[in-house]
């Protein structure tokens, strides 16, 4: 399964512009000192993301900066050096100054998800903060979704063998005729080419009552018959009780994060998690787990992990 690049529109916001057309990022690691690229775009020269002084001085001094020009009806970047001449590059191929912003279209994400031909892709959708206070915003991000979702379905070149989801939007909004409601109905009139739905725009940071309030909203409105992923979720609580609304597949980084930081989640005569760094499993050299086939539980010798 692969994302959609939607969700950087929220932990990236500060750094994004979204549009009609698609969202444009800027480069998270650009230092606003260094030089960036000039960007030939409807027949005017534009400097992303400002104008700084080393491009200024380098104008000034008569040196000519790399432009790469976008094809609109091809979605190709060209690239020209300061003599001219064409550098051959291949499609999507995004502008090599580091500085430079990058558009992200409907088209652009099915692209390079057909390309990497993963069993489910995702459509491109405008996803907003669940916790933002902006009526608007969310409303014109919901019909927005349905407008990018007819765009993904028009660029997707691999239909019979890649799995395209929507994603259910409208914020915290499960009001009858509401936004989410809205974004359903929107997704009803498209079910002959959705094989399954995702459920988005979730686990922000708004209440766990709201939170399970939406997908229970989402669930009931979605077939039966078709799989349901609740995108970003994957705290043990979430998975069980959202599993009992109707949720059908996941995922988070909690499960790695967490094993990365040295925490274990067990079963047995004390559920819950293990923290295997903690002084208790200094030289408690017992398998994690008792009964678990993992790798880390097979043979018990020098997992330092006490088990249940």
């Amino acid at each position: 399964l692969t994302d959609s690049g939607g969700f950087q529109m929220v932990s990236l916001l500060k750094l994004a512009e979204i549009t009609e057309e698609g969202v444009t990022f800027e480069n998270p690691f650009l230092d606003r000192g260094e030089e960036i690229g000039i960007c030939e775009r409807d027949g005017q020269e534009q400097a992303y993301p400002d104008e700084t002084v080393k491009n200024n001085k380098k104008r000034s001094a008569g040196q000519s900066l790399s432009a790469p020009t976008i094809n609109n009806n091809t979605s190709q970047y060209d690239y020209t050096d300061k003599n001219n001449e064409q550098l051959q590059q291949s499609d999507h191929q995004y502008p090599k100054t580091k500085s430079q912003r990058m558009l992200l279209r409907p088209e652009d994400s099915i692209y390079h998800q057909n390309n990497i031909g993963s069993d489910i892709i995702m459509a491109l959708d405008d996803v907003v903060s669940s916790t933002a206070d902006d009526r608007i915003r969310f409303e014109i991000a919901t019909y927005r979704t349905l407008r990018w979702l007819d765009r993904c379905h028009a660029a997707h070149r691999r239909p019979h063998d890649q799995n395209l989801f929507p994603i259910v939007q409208g914020g915290l909004d499960t009001s009858p005729g509401g936004l989410r409601d809205i974004c359903l109905a929107g997704f009803r009139l498209r079910d002959e080419k959705a094989p399954g739905y995702a459920i988005g725009g979730l686990a922000g940071g708004e209440s766990k009552d709201d939170f399970w309030r939406v997908v229970h909203h989402c669930c009931c409105a979605l077939p039966d018959t078709k799989p349901r992923y609740l995108m970003g979720v994957g705290y043990p609580l979430d998975l069980v009780v959202c599993t009992a609304l109707g949720v059908d597949m996941y995922d988070c980084v909690y499960p790695t994060r967490t094993a990365r930081f040295g925490v274990a989640l067990v079963d047995g005569e004390t559920p819950g998690t293990l923290r295997l760094k903690s002084h208790h499993c200094a030289e408690d050299y017992r398998v994690i787990m008792k009964g678990c086939g993992c790798v880390a539980c097979s043979d018990g010798n020098g997992v330092g992990a006490g088990g249940g």
